[in-house]
């Protein structure tokens, strides 16, 4: 579908479904009162420590107290980040394995929880190569879909920055990768403004926005967009260096912020914050969240 055209007839009239990466320390339902503090409409957590393979598993109180929580606020929406150190396009053998266990468990977190959106890094092919490392993932991510049939969680796929070997920089790598995928109606993408600026899409005036929107509908489809992950960024257009920054103050600016939030075609699509936290509670979500919302028409 052409971009112009789909503005027109988008989703107009629902609630800024805006909000923020949350901390769960003290248990998953106090990311939910920290959301409802901020005034937030949506949030993301991670249901685990991201840096180990170690698993976290939920008791029956801490699948209630959540699901309670999430009832009784405003919140519409909510997703949860899987690990960093999941990587289904390696090369390794073990790796891979191990990192398809990761996920599943992930899976089964995020739909125990009534989570909708699971977002994921696509991962690295470490040297194999894009054609093989996009294989090797869309393999892996058919395996991990097929038996978790009941799944109620749709996995997000999220624009990287190109860092190193990692895939997902180019929206061609999105388009290949849910090519490959048989079950399309449980995959989905997530777009990460400072990713894609620093992946080398200018985002910055009108012009340069919906240019790079009109390559993202025509290549890999806005029909395949469920999240949006709003950040500045510390690096140049094209550095392919994944630094985010707090909205406004890098090197994206303003605009594109304001446009994403008056646009029509994101309107229904959740927007997240994962913008710097500070230093000892220094209100910074609540600082980039009202900077967001002063931009609505």
């Amino acid at each position: 579908m052409n971009y112009s055209k789909y503005k027109k007839i988008a989703a107009s009239s629902d609630p800024i479904l805006l909000g923020t990466h949350l901390s769960i320390a003290g248990g998953l339902c106090k990311a939910v009162h920290r959301a409802n503090a901020l005034g937030c409409k949506a949030f993301q957590i991670f249901t685990k420590n991201t840096s180990s393979w170690k698993e976290r598993g939920l008791t029956a109180v801490d699948i209630a107290d959540f699901k309670s929580a999430v009832e009784k606020s405003g919140i519409v929406h909510t997703a949860a980040h899987t690990s960093y150190l999941i990587n289904l396009a390696s090369p390794d053998r073990v790796k891979r394995a191990k990192s398809a266990r990761a996920l599943l468990a992930e899976i089964n977190r995020a739909s125990q929880l009534g989570i909708p959106y699971l977002v994921m890094h696509p991962g690295a092919h470490m040297g194999c190569g894009k054609t093989e490392g996009i294989r090797r993932l869309s393999e892996g991510l058919n395996q991990v879909l097929a038996a978790v049939p009941d799944a109620t969680v749709r996995l997000l796929l999220e624009t990287t920055a190109g860092q190193g070997t990692s895939l997902g920089h180019r929206f061609e790598h999105m388009a290949e990768l849910i090519q490959g995928i048989s079950q399309k109606d449980r995959i989905g993408v997530c777009l990460d403004t400072a990713h894609i600026f620093a992946a080398g899409y200018d985002i910055r005036n009108h012009t340069a926005f919906n240019k790079s929107m009109t390559d993202f509908d025509t290549i890999v489809g806005l029909y395949h967009l469920r999240l949006l992950h709003l950040n500045d960024s510390k690096k140049e257009l094209g550095s392919r260096v994944d630094r985010h920054e707090h909205i406004g103050k890098g090197t994206i600016g303003i605009e594109c912020f304001r446009l994403i939030m008056n646009d029509p075609c994101f309107r229904s699509v959740p927007k997240i914050i994962e913008t710097p936290k500070g230093f000892k509670g220094e209100g910074w979500d609540t600082r980039n969240l009202e900077w967001l919302r002063s931009l609505v028409a």
